[in-house]
């Protein structure tokens, strides 16, 4: 492992998904689930997200619709809340939505609608 960045993906997964909810998932880690922790954390997050090259509100704006398109709604909806701390806004949320419906079909969509709700709603933005 990169310790250096395996570090700068904990910052950004931290920054990104909260620092209470990353810190849970690496505690409730055992030696079967760590060193996926671990790599998904320098990978994903050290090496795909650390590079700079483009911003994390934009990140998770992909996100949102790689991962609508995929129907991972679990996912989905951890990556809405990301996204809102990366500073997208409930307007660019509902156009992602529109092209995952334009790309992979209403039902997909509604169901992108129905995780966005629940994150919204917890946060008071509706």
């Amino acid at each position: 492992m990169d310790k250096e960045r395996f570090e700068q993906g904990l910052a950004q997964r931290k920054a990104t998904l909260g620092a209470e909810y990353v810190e849970k998932n690496l505690a409730a880690a055992d030696s079967f689930t760590r060193p996926f922790q671990e790599a998904m954390t320098e990978w994903c997050w050290g090496f795909g997200w650390g590079d700079g090259a483009i911003d994390p509100k934009t990140r998770s704006m992909m996100n949102l619709a790689m991962i609508g398109a995929l129907g991972k709604m679990h996912e989905w909806e951890l990556h809405c809340r990301g996204a809102r701390n990366n500073g997208v806004t409930i307007e660019e949320i509902r156009a992602i939505i529109h092209v995952v419906a334009i790309y992979c079909g209403v039902p997909q969509a509604l169901e992108c609608f129905r995780a966005a709700r629940i994150v919204l709603e917890e946060e008071g933005a509706l």
